[in-house]
């Protein structure tokens, strides 16, 4: 029967004084970080994607637009992520925490390797999206941009039409009340003309005079020679 992962674990019981197993030497780690350069440098740093992910794609949707698929074995960044976290270890130590799953990987037949280079792979595919993302926000702020300008524009045409259509109202308002004015001046002197000449025969004038002035019922005979 296959054995769980965990059941690889290396169990280290320190003693007071003495170093803990597992602990990477300086320049074990200097080879190390060394290798997951060399692995990183040898990823496509810009994965091509079949299919362009809509802006709302998951991230297992992203990855697979990337063409990242599962291995065989099963092991991905994500999965020694969740090993890492897994109750059985969480609380060790670092070093502690990394040999077990190393030991786990090799009992496995999984090279470290691979799983760097699944990670690279990934956060590669994650950058190339989140430019595409980029490009198609600026792209659309930019023609939203143009756009709006267009309908700005029109806006200050339609406006400059509407307050000329108005001036245009306003002025012929103007014109007829100044026509209207000058008439009323007119008739005041024409009422008047008439008021004067039918004051000599009148008591009292039932002629109007002024503006909108409503004539006078006539209360008096006319006089008499």
């Amino acid at each position: 029967m296959a054995k769980n992962w965990y059941s690889y674990f290396v169990t280290v019981d320190p003693q007071p004084g003495a170093k803990q197993s597992g602990r990477a030497e300086p320049s074990e780690s200097g080879t190390a970080a060394q290798t997951i350069a060399e692995i990183a440098a040898s990823v496509n740093t810009h994965p091509t994607f079949t299919t362009p992910p809509p802006s709302s794609a998951t991230f297992d949707e992203i990855y697979q637009a990337a063409e990242i698929r599962q291995p065989a074995h099963g092991y991905t960044v994500f999965k020694v992520a969740n090993m890492l976290h897994s109750e059985h270890i969480r609380n060790l130590p670092a070093d502690v925490k990394r040999s077990s799953v190393l030991v786990a990987l090799e009992a496995a037949g999984v090279k470290l390797p691979e799983i760097i280079e699944d990670a690279v792979r990934r956060d590669r595919a994650l950058d190339t999206f989140e430019l595409v993302q980029q490009r198609s926000v600026e792209e659309m702020d930019q023609r939203i941009n143009q756009e709006n300008q267009q309908i700005q524009a029109e806006m200050d045409r339609l406006l400059e039409e509407h307050r000329a259509r108005i001036d245009a109202n306003n002025k012929k308002v103007a014109i007829d009340k100044e026509r209207f004015f000058q008439w009323r001046l007119k008739k005041q002197e024409e009422e008047q003309r008439i008021f004067d000449t039918v004051s000599h025969f009148a008591a009292e004038n039932p002629i109007s005079r002024g503006a909108g002035s409503e004539p006078k019922a006539a209360k008096s005979a006319l006089h008499k020679e």
